[in-house]
């Protein structure tokens, strides 16, 4: 006989410096939760659903968050390194990133209308076949990071800057960009662009 797991349902808690890579946090729902200093890097949110919560200084690095749902969340100073966003649940998909460390995450296919990242480092994320339409990236920093088939349409890139963008491969319409990030729009015609 195989012993269901019962989940949790927590609503309106504080969780103040918790290393959740040495004890998981228990699974189950989590609504309008504040998580402040807490270590989830390496564990597994399998399944796990977040709504409205807030993440304050949290470590997130390599955290397994298959099917793990965030609907409606904020991460504020927090290391995000390596995440694959696009293996959560998509259902009601829903966050902002302020001063975030996103490098090397991955945003493959997802519908992230109205999201706004700003001061974040997102060197080398990958936002291809991403639908960012009405995002803003405010003074962001994205060497090297990957578009393609992205849709930018209406975005705010105006402060963002190190980012490489190919014209006929994303949809751009009514993009903002600042005249010293043309030079990024250019990049692939092999021409000299100087101030």
């Amino acid at each position: 006989m195989v012993k269901k797991s019962t989940k949790v349902f927590v609503n309106d808690a504080l969780f103040e410096k918790q290393n959740y890579n040495q004890k998981a946090l228990p699974k189950g729902e989590y609504d309008q939760c504040v998580f402040k200093a807490c270590n989830f890097s390496g564990s597994d949110l399998f399944d796990v659903v977040f709504s409205d919560c807030r993440f304050v200084d949290c470590n997130f690095a390599m955290a397994n968050v298959s099917k793990t749902a965030f609907r409606n969340v904020e991460f504020s100073d927090c290391k995000l390194l390596g995440m694959h966003f696009e293996h959560c649940n998509d259902f009601l998909l829903s966050f902002n990133f302020h001063n975030c460390n996103l490098n090397l995450s991955s945003f493959y296919r997802l519908k992230l209308k109205n999201t706004v990242f700003e001061n974040c480092s997102l060197k080398e994320a990958d936002f291809t076949a991403t639908d960012l339409t009405q995002s803003a990236l405010l003074n962001c920093d994205l060497a090297d990071a990957k578009f393609d088939q992205t849709n930018l349409e209406r975005v705010d890139l105006s402060t963002s800057y190190n980012y490489t963008i190919h014209p006929e491969n994303n949809r751009i319409k009514k993009a903002k960009f600042s005249s010293a990030g043309l030079a990024g729009l250019l990049a692939h015609y092999d021409i000299l662009v100087e101030s």
